[in-house]
Formats: C-alpha cells, sequence, structure tokens
C-alpha cells in the first residue's frame, strides 16, 4: 500500500520559514517523480515543485523559485520542500504526490494527505 505522509506545516510569521517533509513508502519510487502541490482556500491546487528521485532533477513554479527548494534524501525515502520568505499568500494546505514519467500525460498518481500552512501578517 503506497503512502506518502506529510508534515512540518504550521502557523508562522510573514518572513519565516517552514521545511515541510513527505515519507514515501509501500513502493519503490526510483523511476518516480516527486511533487509538491497547495490549495489555497476557495482556490484550485496548484503546482509548486517537482523533482525526480532517482537524479534530483527540479522544477519550480516561477512565483516561489527565489523561496522554496525542493530536495530529497533516498536513504531516507523523504522528500522536502524548504520555503524561506513565507508570504501570507502562500497560505495553502500542502500536498506531497508522486506519479510515474513512463506514463503518458502528467497525471500524479499518488497523493497525501495534507498539511497546513499559515503565513500570518
Amino acid at each position: 500500500q503506497v503512502q506518502l505522509v506529510e508534515s512540518g506545516g504550521g502557523l508562522v510569521q510573514a518572513g519565516g520559514s517552514l521545511r515541510l517533509s513527505c515519507v514515501a513508502s509501500g513502493r519503490t519510487f526510483s523511476s518516480y517523480r516527486m511533487g509538491w502541490f497547495r490549495q489555497a482556500p476557495g482556490k484550485e491546487r496548484e503546482f509548486v515543485a517537482s523533482i525526480s528521485w532517482s537524479a534530483g532533477i527540479v522544477a519550480v513554479v516561477d512565483s516561489v523559485k527565489a523561496r522554496f527548494t525542493i530536495s530529497r534524501d533516498t536513504a531516507k525515502n523523504t522528500v522536502y520542500l524548504q520555503m524561506n520568505s513565507l508570504k501570507p499568500e502562500d497560505t495553502a494546505v500542502y500536498y506531497c504526490a508522486a506519479r510515474d514519467p513512463r506514463k503518458p500525460g502528467i497525471t500524479y498518481d499518488y497523493w497525501g494527505q495534507g498539511t497546513q500552512v499559515t503565513v500570518s501578517s
């Protein structure tokens, strides 16, 4: 049974930092691409960043590229999202997800339960 378990969310003041973690289990993810998404109240879920598990090739949305960093620790089966200089507009539920890039399209197959990030002004 595949599980993605996020942690690290919380309440932080604007300008602060948080590091989200996503522990993956239940299968071998070496060929997968891991992603972080977020969904703010009343808005659609949006892509934040992704990383290939094996090579560590990253993609980050332009709006957070200067502040957020995605990384992974293959020994710990964990993907991280380091978020610095947080802004109130970063407030959202953040989700970890995994997809098999060998499949056509960009649909993510597995999702975590999400972790709440709230940035106060």
